[in-house]
């Protein structure tokens, strides 16, 4: 976020991220939207918060796609060297999907609270990992980077000598397509 020049405050939100939907794209939409819309809601209850000047949340969600199959985050060290030796030598997808909550400012303070967007877009990007022998995925897991990561791994951290290729935008990897998003921002609500 600061790379894009948002001094963002981080609010963790309780939505369920429980679902049936199966189509990646479809699942981080939905996940994000439902996490921004949870912070939203929030916001909107505090009677005690000032939003004449409005707000903007911003939610995300990223999972890891192979071959028609979703990896979230791994429930212990077996499930991520399932995924990690799923993911060696082959081409991923990792999509994340973006919400926002723009409640545009109101007339004053204290009426017209303004009305309230929801904008909601994702974007995939293609990575392709080098074949990890045994004792690389063991050490990595080690590690512990894995263990909150969906497809358990973070490249920018310590999984960055087995990715040989991205197509796309790198930031999504990381869980924020940084592009896509400060231009949206930059279209609905001016932000530049």
């Amino acid at each position: 976020m600061e790379k894009i020049g948002i001094d963002a405050q981080i609010c963790v939100s309780g939505a369920d991220e429980e679902t049936e939907l199966a189509d990646p794209a479809d699942i981080v939409e939905l996940l994000s939207g439902r996490k921004a819309e949870s912070v939203a809601d929030e916001i909107d209850a505090d009677r005690g918060i000032d939003l004449s000047e409005g707000y903007c949340v911003i939610g995300a969600d990223t999972v890891v796609s192979i071959d028609g199959h979703i990896l979230g985050k791994p429930e212990d060290e077996a499930d991520a060297r399932r995924m990690l030796e799923t993911l060696s030598g082959r081409t991923h997808q990792v999509y994340t999907g973006v919400s926002l909550v723009i409640r545009q400012p109101s007339s004053s303070a204290g009426e017209n609270r303004g009305d309230r967007e929801i904008v909601s877009f994702h974007e995939k990007t293609d990575v392709v990992f080098c074949e990890m022998t045994d004792e690389e995925i063991d050490a990595y897991i080690a590690t512990g980077d894995p263990m909150d990561k969906a497809g358990a791994y973070g490249v920018q951290s310590y999984a960055a000598p087995f990715v040989s290729a991205i197509y796309g935008d790198y930031y999504n990897v990381m869980g924020l397509p940084a592009c896509r998003l400060y231009h949206e921002l930059k279209r609905r609500i001016n932000y530049v």
